[in-house]
This record gives C-alpha cells, sequence and structure tokens, in this order.
C-alpha cells in the first residue's frame, strides 16, 4: 500500500526526531559560537536594510553570511561522515547512503 504524502512527512518526523548526533562538546562550543556570529550578521543585514545602506554593501553581507553558513554546513557534514554514516554503515544500514546522496545534493543546489 502506497504511503499519502502527509504519512511520509510524518514517519520523516519521527525518525528525525529520535536520532541525535553526538557532536564532541567542543564542536558543539566551535558551532555555536559561528551560528551566534551568523545570527549577529543577519541582524546587521537587516539593520542595513533599515537604513537604506547601499544595496552593494549589503549583497557583500549576505555573501559573506552564506559563506559562514557554509563552513558550519561543512563541519556537520564532516561530523555526520565520520560518525553517524560510519557507524549506521557498520550496523549494516545502506540506507544512510541514499540519506547522504539526497543531504549533499541539498547542499549542492545553493
Amino acid at each position: 500500500m502506497k504511503k499519502s504524502t502527509e504519512e511520509l512527512n510524518q514517519s520523516t518526523e519521527e525518525s528525525v526526531t529520535c536520532r541525535k548526533s553526538h557532536h564532541p562538546e567542543s564542536v558543539k562550543k566551535n558551532l555555536t559560537v559561528r551560528l551566534n556570529r551568523i545570527e549577529g550578521q543577519i541582524r546587521g543585514i537587516k539593520g542595513m536594510v533599515e537604513k537604506d545602506v547601499y544595496c552593494d554593501d549589503i549583497i557583500t553581507q549576505i555573501s559573506a553570511t552564506q559563506s559562514a553558513l557554509n563552513s558550519v554546513a561543512k563541519i556537520l557534514l564532516e561530523g555526520h561522515l565520520k560518525g553517524c554514516v560510519v557507524d549506521r554503515l557498520a550496523e549494516g544500514d545502506d540506507e544512510v547512503l541514499d540519506e547522504l546522496l539526497i543531504t549533499v545534493q541539498k547542499l549542492m543546489k545553493k
């Protein structure tokens, strides 16, 4: 029997919420610092828009923020590959490779 989109979404949400990653505290701290900085960059961009700053200057800040987000994604992807993916493959769960391909495709769209 084919599942509806709603059933698939619920199934995906349940599987995502029950799985957890286990980053070392140093990695969590690094990611948190980077994300806090990115949050500040976003607030700064919003302020630039509100103050009618020159468009090219805003675009430059957006580009820097996108680069910072890409750095966070790279750190997470490395941890995912070395941890989650390796562990699941060792358990015989080859489905993780399909998930990884989808994740990489999402990252490459940007």
